[in-house]
């Protein structure tokens, strides 16, 4: 099977650039401390490079897709990974026994399907997760991400606010530890509720004071089904998780366009001379 695989924005593929690598890289790399020694479920699982992410500290992964195309290459990709397996279903009818896994991660998923489904879609991840399991899933602000950008993704079904999502999750898992996700020179996650220790500033030459968490383009939810089996794992995440790629090609872009903008400016600046020359 080729690699050529066309990007349309459906999934997003490794080796795309810019503020979609940040974004969808950090969820996985975030999880990665909740995946550790356990059994985990990636539901809509894509190309699979996540999974593969996931599985570096797993004791074992299965990646689900519906797209069967999409779960061959995967397999062929990752078929050296030994405790990583890849199947072809529905995230809201799990081919999966009950209670077989630690841990089920979810990103960008549920806008994906319509309000019946995404509530099969939580009911079938508290009937796959054993007791004090943990649910790390993600989902797009729809007020950030399509209301205030004027944009609709073509891709998304429905898109949920953040009251929306928390009572889509609250029947099955109503602890919840909410983190804030948007991109910063990269990508950044905010805890809404601060556990840890970090410092962020905002203000001018006159003045300065702690900067809020901003507006979230996503949420990152760690969810349970009960206080006691989210504060355990929950409370050893960070207030602030911050990823970049290691080329730092948001930054490359950058100072590209400023480069650009400034030779552009010469040009006019040079052809305006001439043009007075010659008057």
């Amino acid at each position: 099977m080729s690699d050529a695989i066309p990007f349309t924005g459906e999934r997003y593929l490794p080796g795309v650039p810019g503020e979609i690598a940040y974004e969808h890289v950090h969820r996985y790399a975030f999880a990665q401390r909740f995946a550790e020694g356990r059994r985990v479920l990636d539901a809509a699982c894509g190309e699979g490079y996540g999974s593969a992410l996931l599985a570096g500290k797993a004791a074992s992964v299965l990646g689900i897709d519906i797209d069967a195309a999409t779960i061959e290459r995967a397999r062929e990709r990752y078929a050296t990974c030994a405790n990583l397996a890849f199947e072809a279903s529905s995230v809201a009818s799990l081919p999966c026994a009950d209670a077989s896994f630690d841990a089920v991660v979810s990103f960008e998923t549920v806008e994906h399907i319509g309000a019946d489904d995404q509530r099969r879609m939580v009911a079938e991840f508290a009937r796959v997760l054993v007791p004090g399991g943990l649910l790390i899933v993600s989902s797009p602000n729809r007020v950030e991400y399509s209301e205030r950008a004027g944009y609709r993704n073509p891709f998304h079904v429905r898109e949920l606010d953040r009251d929306e999502l928390a009572l889509l999750l609250g029947e099955a898992f109503p602890a919840q530890r909410w983190y804030r996700q948007r991109r910063y020179l990269g990508s950044a996650l905010w805890a809404e509720e601060g556990a840890g220790s970090y410092e962020a500033l905002t203000g001018d030459a006159s003045s300065s004071r702690a900067m809020v968490p901003p507006e979230a383009t996503y949420f990152v939810v760690i969810a349970a089904a009960s206080d006691q089996a989210l504060t355990a794992a929950a409370d050893a995440a960070p207030s602030l998780s911050i990823y970049a790629d290691a080329a730092d090609s948001e930054w490359a872009r950058a100072d590209h366009e400023a480069s650009e903008a400034l030779r552009l400016d010469a040009l006019v600046i040079a052809r305006e001379r001439e043009l007075d020359d010659a008057r």
